[in-house]
C-alpha cells in the first residue's frame, strides 16, 4: 500500500511539472516564435523569415526521485531536424554524461541519479546539434539550465542548542525568558516547505512560545525557586506552516529559576540554652545560633543584634560572614553569686531587602538565648581596691601602716589569709598580719634612702592556698625634719689685699635632704665663736642664700693669709635643726683691675694661665730629658753588644768552621785534614804520654798535652760491624739499580766511616779507668770559660779524697 501511495505521489508531481513545462513553452513560443532567433535579428527584420534555431522547453527535475527507471527531464530539438537521423544531439557541462544522459537522435534528456536540492539547486549545461556525417555544428551552441524542484524532505533543526535560559522567581505572566530558532533546509521561495511554526510539547503549564518568533515566555506568575528551581521545556518546530504532512523537529530548553529575596530568616528554635563559667574572660564565645533562610546567595546574608537592655550590657553578638551564624560572646565579667541565669533576645534580619516584596511580611525573626553561669571556686577579692598607703619615716618598728581586706566571693565564704610576696620586699621592711591583713613596719624607715616602696600582697583561702589573689600596694614614706641643713659645697673664697669695706666676697647656699610640704626656709648667721670677728660680715638675703662682705680696709698676707669664717645655718623645722659650716677666705695679691695674681697657699688654685713662651720653654725641657734618656739606653745596649762580640772572638780562636761535608777522616780527597791537625799534633801527644802523672806540669802547660787524662772510649775487640756494613751495601746496590734517581757523577758516597779515629772520645761511658784515677786539675789552665767546670770537678775530687781519708 505504501508503494502504491508513493507511485501516486510521483505521478502527481510529474503531472504538475508537465503543466509548468507547457505553460513555459507557450510563453516561449509566444515571445520568440518557433525558433530561437533573437529580437531585432537583421534576417528577421529584412525578409520576415524565421531563422532556424533551437526549440526546447525550460527543464525541471524533481529531487529525491526513487524510481527504478531514469527520470525524464525534457527534450531538445532543432527546427532543422527532419527526423531522418542526420542530426546528432550532445550536451556538455555540469553532470553531462554522468547525471544527465541525452538520446543523440531524439534529444531526450534523462536523469540517472537521485538529486538533492539542498546540496545543489540547479545545473548549467550547453547543447550542441551536429551533422552526423561531418560532425559539424548545425546550430550555435546554446546554454540551458536544469532546475532541481524542491520537495518537503528536510525537517526543521535547532542548530544552536543546547538551550539554557533563566527567569527570576515570581516574575509576572509573559516575562520573556529566551528565544529559540529552528532552520529548514528546504526552498523558502517554493511552497511552504520552509515555513516553520513553534509550539510547546512539554512544560506548557508554566511556559509558552511564540509560534512565529520562538520567544519563550512565562505562563504563570507564581514560579517559586524554593519549590522548583529548574524546568525542562520541550519546544517543537514544524514546517509547511504547521499543516498536515509537515515535518517537525524538537529541542529541550532548560530554564533555571533564579532567586529573589522573598523569604525572611527564621530561627529553627524559639529558645537556645548555653552555659559558661563565671571566670570566663571578656570576649569568650558562649555559643552560636543561626537563622535559616530558604533563599540563596546574598539574599541569605544576615545581621544579628541583641534586642533587650540586659543582654546588650552583658553580651555581644557578631555575625560570622562565612557561616552566617550569630556568635554570642561575653562583654562584661560574669558573677555566679550576683546572677545565675541571663536571658538574651537575639534578632536576625536580612541585610538586603527587596522593596518589591515588602508586602510579604517583615524580613526578621527573634529567638531567646538563656545563658547559665556556672559557679567555680574563685580566689579572694580585695575590697576596696585601694593601692596607696602612707607612713611617717620616724614611725617605730611595728607601727601599723594600713590594713588590706579581701573576701571570698564564693557562697562558702572561706576565711582568708594574707602574706607579702617577698620577691617585692626582699629586705623585709614590712610585715603583714596573716589573719587581719594589717601591714606594719619591720625595720626603721628612711625617706631619704627610699621614699616609695612597692610591695605585692597575697590573699588566699585558708584551706586552699592555690586560690591566690595579688594586689600591688604602693607605700609612701612621709618626710620628717631629721636632717640638718648643710652648706652646698666646701666654700673657699679669695679677697684682695687692697679690698674695700662692703665688698662682696662669696654668696652661700645650703642643701637639706628633707622635703617639707611647705618648702624649705633657711636662716643664716655667724656662729657664736665668730662674734669677735671684725673682718667680715654675713647678710641673710631671705631667699635661702646669704652673702659675705668685707668689713675692714685692706688685708696683709704677711700678717695672715687665711681666715676661717664659721657660719650657722638653721632650717624652719619642726623641729628646727642647724649645722655650722666654715668658709675659707684666702688673702691674695691682685692687679689694678682686681684680678687675683697669686696667693700664699699653694693648695688654693686661682684662675691664672701660663703665657705661650712659658709653655714652649716647658715643652723644650721635657723634650731634652726624653732625648737624654734614649741616648743613655742606646749607649748601654751598644756597650753590651761590644762585650758579647769580644767573647765570640775568643771562641773562634779554638774553633775551625767549614761547610763541606766529607766522607770522614779517611777521605783525603774531599777535604785536607791538615787543617784540623795543624792545631794539635795527636801523635806527639801520644808519644809524650810516657811517664806524666796527673799531678805533673805547671799551670802554663799546653792543654793539648793533657788530653790523655780525659775519659777514653776504647773499641771492644768483640764488636761486629758486619750487620751495619751489609745493610749499607744493600742500600747502595738498590740505589745503583734505580734508574729514576739522579746520577752520582758529581759527588762521592761513603758506606762506612772506618774502624778507628785518632781523636780519643771525651765520653766517660765504658771507660776503663776508675774515677779515682782521674785528675781534673788541668781544667784550671783552660781559661776563664772553663773556670766553672774546673771548680765543679775540683770539688768532686776533694770529696773523693775526703772519703778515702
Amino acid at each position: 500500500m505504501a508503494k502504491g501511495l508513493q507511485d501516486c505521489l510521483w505521478s502527481m508531481l510529474l503531472l504538475f511539472c508537465a503543466i509548468q513545462e507547457l505553460g513555459s513553452w507557450a510563453m516561449h513560443t509566444a515571445v520568440e516564435g518557433p525558433g530561437l532567433g533573437e529580437p531585432g535579428d537583421p534576417a528577421l527584420l529584412a525578409s520576415g523569415r524565421v531563422k532556424r534555431g533551437w526549440v526546447w522547453n525550460q527543464f525541471f527535475v524533481v529531487e529525491e526521485y526513487t524510481g527504478t527507471e531514469p527520470l525524464y527531464v525534457g527534450k531538445i530539438h532543432s527546427d532543422s531536424d527532419e527526423g531522418d537521423g542526420s542530426i546528432k544531439y550532445t550536451i556538455s557541462g555540469e553532470g553531462a554524461g554522468t547525471i544527465f544522459l541525452i538520446d543523440e537522435i531524439t534529444g531526450d534528456i534523462h536523469a540517472t541519479e537521485r538529486l538533492d536540492r539542498e546540496q545543489k539547486t540547479f545545473y548549467t549545461l550547453r547543447a550542441q546539434a551536429r551533422d552526423r556525417q561531418t560532425d559539424q555544428l548545425l546550430e550555435p551552441e546554446s546554454e540551458f539550465i536544469i532546475k532541481v524542484q524542491d520537495i518537503n524532505d528536510s525537517e526543521p533543526r535547532f542548530l544552536e542548542g543546547p538551550y539554557i535560559g533563566s527567569v527570576a522567581e515570581l516574575s509576572p505572566i509573559g516575562t520573556s525568558v529566551m528565544q529559540v530558532m529552528a532552520s529548514d533546509a528546504d526552498d523558502p521561495t517554493y511552497g511552504s516547505s520552509a515555513r516553520v511554526v513553534y509550539s510547546v510539547l512539554e512544560g506548557e503549564q508554566h511556559f509558552t512560545v511564540d509560534s512565529k518568533t520562538g520567544v519563550i515566555r512565562t505562563a504563570v506568575a507564581d514560579l517559586d525557586r524554593e519549590t522548583q528551581d529548574r524546568y525542562e521545556v520541550v519546544i517543537r518546530a514544524t514546517d509547511m506552516a504547521g499543516q498536515l504532512g509537515g515535518l517537525s523537529g524538537s529541542t529541550t530548553v532548560t530554564i533555571v529559576v533564579t532567586d529573589v529575596n522573598d523569604n525572611p530568616p527564621r530561627f529553627p528554635q524559639k529558645m537556645y540554652q548555653f552555659s559558661i563559667v563565671e571566670t570566663a574572660p571578656v570576649g569568650t564565645a558562649i555559643g552560636r545560633v543561626k537563622a535559616e533562610d530558604s533563599d540563596v546567595g546574598e539574599n541569605t546574608d544576615m545581621t544579628y543584634q541583641v534586642k533587650d537592655e540586659e543582654g546588650v550590657e552583658m553580651f555581644k553578638v557578631t555575625t560570622d560572614s562565612n557561616t552566617q551564624e550569630a556568635v554570642i560572646t561575653v562583654q562584661k565579667p560574669l558573677d555566679y553569686e550576683s546572677k545565675k541565669v541571663h536571658t538574651v533576645v537575639v534578632e536576625a534580619l536580612n541585610k538586603f531587602v527587596d522593596p518589591r516584596f515588602v508586602d510579604l511580611g517583615t524580613f526578621r525573626d527573634q529567638t531567646i538565648v538563656r545563658v547559665s553561669v556556672l559557679d567555680v571556686d574563685e580566689p579572694p577579692e580585695f575590697r576596696p581596691p585601694s593601692n596607696l598607703m602612707e607612713v611617717q619615716e620616724d614611725a617605730h618598728v611595728g607601727s601599723v601602716v594600713g590594713v588590706v581586706t579581701a573576701l571570698d566571693p564564693d557562697t562558702a565564704n572561706h576565711p582568708v589569709r594574707y602574706a607579702i610576696d617577698r620577691s617585692t620586699d626582699a629586705e623585709r621592711i614590712f610585715d603583714i598580719d596573716a589573719k587581719t591583713g594589717a601591714i606594719v613596719t619591720g625595720k626603721v624607715l628612711d625617706r631619704e634612702t627610699a621614699g616609695w616602696h612597692n610591695i605585692t600582697v597575697l590573699a588566699m583561702e585558708a584551706d586552699n592556698h592555690s586560690q591566690v589573689s595579688r594586689a600591688s600596694l604602693r607605700i609612701r614614706i612621709l618626710d620628717v625634719n631629721d636632717n640638718p641643713p648643710e652648706l652646698a659645697t666646701p666654700y673657699e673664697a679669695a679677697v684682695c689685699e687692697d679690698a674695700k669695706p662692703g665688698q662682696l666676697i662669696q654668696t652661700i647656699s645650703v642643701v637639706d635632704r628633707d622635703e617639707p610640704q611647705s618648702g624649705h626656709r633657711f636662716y643664716f648667721t655667724l656662729a657664736p665663736e665668730a662674734t669677735n670677728n671684725h673682718h667680715f660680715s654675713l647678710l641673710d638675703i631671705q631667699d635661702n642664700t646669704a652673702a659675705v662682705h668685707t668689713q675692714r680696709v685692706g688685708f696683709n698676707r704677711q700678717e695672715q693669709d687665711v681666715y676661717l669664717l664659721p657660719i650657722l645655718v638653721v632650717d624652719s623645722g619642726p623641729p628646727a635643726l642647724s649645722s655650722t659650716g666654715t668658709l675659707t677666705i684666702r688673702v691674695c695679691g691682685c692687679d689694678s683691675n682686681g684680678a687675683i695674681q697669686s696667693c700664699n697657699s699653694t693648695a688654693y688654685v686661682v684662675s691664672a694661665t701660663l703665657s705661650p713662651g712659658a709653655l714652649i720653654a716647658l715643652l723644650v725641657c721635657v723634650l731634652i730629658l726624653v732625648v737624654l734618656v734614649l741616648l743613655i739606653l742606646t749607649l748601654k745596649r751598644h756597650h753590651k753588644s761590644h762585650l758579647t762580640s769580644e767573647d765570640d772572638e775568643d771562641m773562634r780562636d779554638n774553633v775551625i768552621k767549614y761547610n763541606d761535608e766529607g766522607g770522614g777522616e779517611q777521605d783525603t780527597e774531599a777535604y785536607d785534614m791538615s787543617a784540623l791537625r795543624s792545631l794539635y799534633d795527636f801523635s806527639e801527644i801520644k808519644a809524650g804520654d810516657g811517664g806524666g802523672g796527673p799531678g805533673e806540669g805547671g799551670p802554663g802547660r799546653n792543654p793539648a798535652s793533657e788530653l790523655h787524662a780525659l775519659p777514653q772510649w776504647v773499641q771492644s775487640p768483640d764488636l761486629d760491624f758486619s750487620v751495619f756494613r751489609d745493610y749499607i751495601c744493600r742500600k747502595v746496590e738498590q740505589a745503583d739499580e734505580d734508574l729514576s734517581v739522579p746520577p752520582y757523577d758529581s759527588f762521592q758516597t761513603y758506606a762506612f766511616e772506618g774502624s778507628d779515629s785518632p781523636v780519643p772520645s771525651l765520653s766517660s761511658i765504658n771507660t776503663w779507668s776508675s774515677s779515682s784515677e782521674q785528675d781534673f786539675s788541668y781544667l784550671g789552665g783552660w781559661g776563664p770559660r772553663f773556670r766553672q767546670l774546673a771548680a765543679l770537678y775540683a770539688g768532686r775530687r776533694g770529696d773523693e779524697d775526703g772519703e778515702e781519708s
